[in-house]
This record gives C-alpha cells, sequence and structure tokens, in this order.
C-alpha cells in the first residue's frame, strides 16, 4: 500500500501538510475529504521500507518497545503510535507508525492494522498482539514480544559467530594452498625437473596439482561458489534434498550440536511466549513449526503436534521424536504436572542458551590449533615432496 505526502485546505482556509497511507490516488482523496480537508497536491513517498516490505530488527524493537512503554503510563495507543510518526529519527519507522495510525482510524485493531504489513510483522507477532488485545494485557504481550526479539536478535549473532570462525579456517587455509601452487611451487618444481633424477610419487602428485591449479585455475576457483549455488537451487526445488541438507548440518562436528541447540532454544522460547499469551497449544505449535527453518526439527514438531490433536499429553508426543533431547522431555512432564508450561519451557530456553554461549566458546578456542594442524601438514606434504629429491641427489653426490 503506497505512502502519500500531501498538501490540503482545512475548513479554516489554512494549508496542512501531512502524510497518509492509501489504495490509491482516489482512496487518498476520499480520506482526506471525510477529514475535513481538500487537497491540493500530493505525491507518492518512496523509502526502502515500502519497495522492500521489510523493518530492520533494531527498528522493529524499538517500535514496540515504545508502545509498550507508553502503554504502560496510561498512553492511548494512537497517542503513542504519534509520538513516533512525528518523533522518530528513522524514516522507515515513521512511516511504518503513520500507516498503524491510518488503519487505526479506519476501524481496525493493531493486531489487524499490524497484520497488513506481513513483511514487518509475522503471523505469530500478530495473533500474539490479538490475544493481548482481547485479554486486556496488551503492554504485557509487547514487552514479552520485546524480550523475545532482542534474545532472538543475540541468538542469530551468536549462530553467524558460530558460523564464521569455520569459513574463515576454509577460506584461510584455501588462500594458502592456491597461493602455494601457483606461485611457489612451479619455480621450486622447474628446479627439481633440472635435476634429471628420477622423481618420487608425492612429488609427481604435487607437480599435477600445481599444473592442474595453474591451468585450469579459471575453474577450479569458481568450483565451490558454483556448487552452493547448485546446492541452493536443488533445495529449492526438491523438498528430499532440502530436507538431506538440514539433517547434514545438525550432524556437524562440532557446529551440528550447537545449530540444533539454537534451533530448539528459539522453538521452546517461542512456544512459551505463545502459552503464557493464551493461544492453545496446538495452534502454538503450529506457529513454531512456520518459523523454524530446519526441515527435520519441522516435521517432527508437525508430528507431535498431530499426535497432541489426537489426545497424547505433549511430554509424551515429543518423547517419541529422536531430534527432542531428554531434557525438552523432562521439562515438559514437569510443566503438565505443575501447570507451568510455560516456566518449564523457558528453563529449557535459558538452559540451551547458556549452553550455546559455551559451546561456541570452546569452538572458537579450537579454531587456532586446528589451523595451525592443517596449514603444518599442508606445508609439510610440500617441502616433503619439494625437499624429498633434492636430498637424494646430495646424498649421491657425495657417495
Amino acid at each position: 500500500m503506497p505512502r502519500y505526502r500531501y498538501r490540503a485546505l482545512n475548513e479554516a482556509g489554512s494549508v496542512v501538510k501531512g502524510e497518509a497511507t492509501a489504495l490509491h490516488e482516489a482512496d487518498l482523496q476520499a480520506q482526506l475529504r471525510a477529514s475535513g480537508l481538500t487537497p491540493i497536491r500530493y505525491s507518492v513517498v518512496r523509502s526502502l521500507v515500502w519497495r522492500s516490505g521489510k523493518l530492520p530488527q533494531r527498528e522493529l524493537i524499538n517500535l514496540l518497545f515504545h508502545m509498550q512503554v507508553l502503554l504502560r503510563a496510561g498512553v492511548p495507543i494512537i497517542d503513542a503510535l504519534a509520538d513516533l510518526r512525528d518523533g522518530a529519527d528513522s524514516t522507515d519507522l515513521r512511516q511504518v507508525a503513520a500507516a498503524l495510525i491510518d488503519r487505526i482510524h479506519s476501524g481496525s485493531t493493531l493486531a489487524d492494522a499490524m497484520a497488513a504489513d506481513p513483511g514487518i510483522f509475522s503471523e505469530v507477532m500478530v495473533h500474539l498482539v490479538r490475544s493481548g488485545e482481547l485479554t486486556g494485557q496488551l503492554a504485557e504481550v509487547l514487552e514479552e514480544l520485546v524480550r523475545s526479539l532482542k534474545w532472538q536478535s543475540e541468538l542469530a549473532a551468536q549462530t553467524k559467530k558460530l558460523l564464521m570462525y569455520p569459513s574463515f579456517v576454509l577460506v584461510t587455509i584455501s588462500g594458502v594452498v592456491v597461493f602455494l601452487m601457483v606461485y611457489l611451487v612451479p619455480q621450486l618444481v622447474a628446479f627439481i625437473r633440472n635435476m634429471g633424477e628420477t622423481i618420487p610419487l608425492q612429488t609427481r602428485l604435487l607437480i599435477w596439482l600445481s599444473e592442474a591449479f595453474v591451468n585450469f585455475w579459471w575453474l577450479i576457483l569458481p568450483a565451490p561458489v558454483a556448487l552452493v549455488m547448485g546446492l541452493a537451487v536443488a533445495a529449492r526445488a526438491s523438498e528430499q534434498v532440502r530436507f538431506a541438507l538440514h539433517q547434514a548440518l545438525l550432524r556437524l562436528p562440532l557446529v551440528g550440536p550447537v545449530i540444533k541447540k539454537i534451533i530448539l532454544a528459539r522453538i521452546t522460547d517461542s512456544f512459551a511466549l505463545m502459552y503464557r499469551t493464551g493461544i492453545p497449544v496446538i495452534d502454538a505449535l503450529g506457529y513454531c513449526e512456520r518459523i523454524t527453518g530446519n526441515l527435520p526439527i519441522q516435521q517432527a514438531l508437525e508430528r507431535a503436534r498431530a499426535r497432541i490433536a489426537n489426545g497424547t499429553p505433549i511430554s509424551d508426543a515429543f518423547a517419541t521424536e529422536d531430534l527432542f533431547p531428554s531434557l525438552v522431555v523432562r521439562m515438559l512432564r514437569v510443566g503438565e504436572a505443575t501447570g507451568r508450561l510455560d516456566e518449564a519451557l523457558a528453563n529449557v530456553s535459558y538452559f540451551f542458551t547458556r549452553d550455546i554461549d559455551e559451546a561456541i566458546g570452546r569452538v572458537q578456542a579450537l579454531i587456532e590449533p586446528v589451523l595451525t594442524v592443517t596449514l603444518g601438514l599442508v606445508l609439510g606434504w610440500i617441502m616433503l615432496a619439494v625437499l624429498g629429491p633434492i636430498y637424494d641427489t646430495i646424498s649421491k653426490i657425495r657417495t
């Protein structure tokens, strides 16, 4: 829905400037006339948020936090949004707030106004806000949403940190190998061939690799990128390929268990938040399925939800699936027994978060020795392949 900037005359004949969201120009004119304004000139506001339908995570947190604080202070939601529209530093945030105000003025609830921008406000967020409006606990729901979004942002940063170090190691080792094969080894190989001695197997293998890099670097260097892009296209086209890739990701040494805990931490936190705000268990698990990017875990959640719908206790439904650790099952059982399922799930999320921090620290501590050992093995093999024939020649000269 486009955003318009307009100039209009009010009933007193004064010029009024403003912005409004409308379906089209006729809708804008109708809105202005309904407000007692006569349009003079208007134009579409061009902004990145309306082209992409996205809002940066930090700005979204600021929006929800601002509404939550002012609602707790007794400020009406329209006034809270108007304060953002008039005073926010971010142009995108001002436009989102203005769009929400326009929809609420047109008779929509806050949840319905947010649902009109699915690229900014997720389905889970909309249902949580609607639950808060129905129960009269909108400020509390917004507070929980702010906490959850901050936590998820930190979790995403941890995930990036976890994946960046192995990627750095791989790129560094690849760069060193390419430099050795393209620049250094050819110079040493020319010297070895001029000696006229029989070349051993490891040296012939080194020469073959070096010549392959020199002659076919244009094919070898783009190969990893082409492989990744090919897998991405295959994953989009085939659910079986996507399932296999996601399953392989969970089974990676060191990194896989941490990624699994990150996914489960997000699921349990979201499940606890929705259960706490009164969303039924079946619906909450359905939303958790949609926010889970990993296909094996998503299908496990789907099977567990089907069992619960058929009358199986929540803990038993999750215990049937091997992907869910015993800690999750035990805490679900405790939550069912005590009637505090949300607290039990929050404890699981807290435990996983703490374990994730420790695991990422261990992975980072292993990066340096792994890099050192790998580079040492590569350099050792190259030195053995190069210096071996030279040493044999020197030995024959002495004898």
